[in-house]
């Protein structure tokens, strides 16, 4: 079904060690409105959604995957230097503790995932509009994230991010319609 490319969908750098910054980034990580959610959550709701868009949930999904891979990324590269005091000092003195410098999902505030994270209703136009609310919602996300570093390397990565949530939510919106005019068509509500 996929073909795993051996690389990052786009470049994460970073420019310095940022343990509070590394913090922030585990809400998208971990987080009811990051990428695992969405990813799970639109490879899940596949299954009761129109064949006109199973195909966009499962390109989506997995493209979810792959910005998981990059918050990774992004995480680890802002931690893996840094002393047991830093990581204290940054708020995650009890994630060292648990999990020293892997990566757990959680959110930023040390809430473990959960699967009630993910929404699936069965009906198309509910899912459709949880999933363009999933995006709105990590599109914000990201800018506030953007906002609260100057490392220009991590913004990079995060716009990057940013503007893929835009596109998924314009793709969620156009498959609203299709769905919507599927229904008309065969007087189906």
């Amino acid at each position: 079904m996929w073909i795993y490319e051996k690389k990052l969908q786009y470049p994460v750098r970073v420019g310095k060690c940022d343990v509070r910054m590394a913090k922030l980034l585990l809400e998208q990580y971990g987080g009811a409105d990051g990428e695992l959610a969405a990813a799970l959550r639109y490879l899940n709701q596949r299954y009761t959604i129109p064949d006109k868009v199973i195909g966009l949930l499962n390109d989506i999904g997995t493209e979810e995957f792959a910005h998981l891979e990059m918050i990774a990324t992004m995480i680890y590269k802002l931690t893996k230097d840094a002393s047991p005091e830093q990581m204290k000092e940054a708020g995650l003195g009890d994630y060292y503790v648990s999990h020293d410098h892997a990566l757990f999902y959680q959110n930023a505030a040390g809430v473990p995932f959960t699967a009630s994270y993910i929404q699936a209703k069965g009906d198309p136009i509910a899912d459709l509009y949880e999933d363009i609310a999933a995006e709105e919602k990590a599109r914000a996300t990201y800018q506030w994230l953007i906002d609260m570093t100057d490392d220009v390397d991590l913004q990079d990565g995060l716009k990057f991010l940013r503007e893929r949530e835009i596109i998924h939510s314009l793709r969620f919106r156009e498959a609203v319609e299709i769905v919507k005019e599927d229904r008309e068509t065969k007087k189906v509500f």
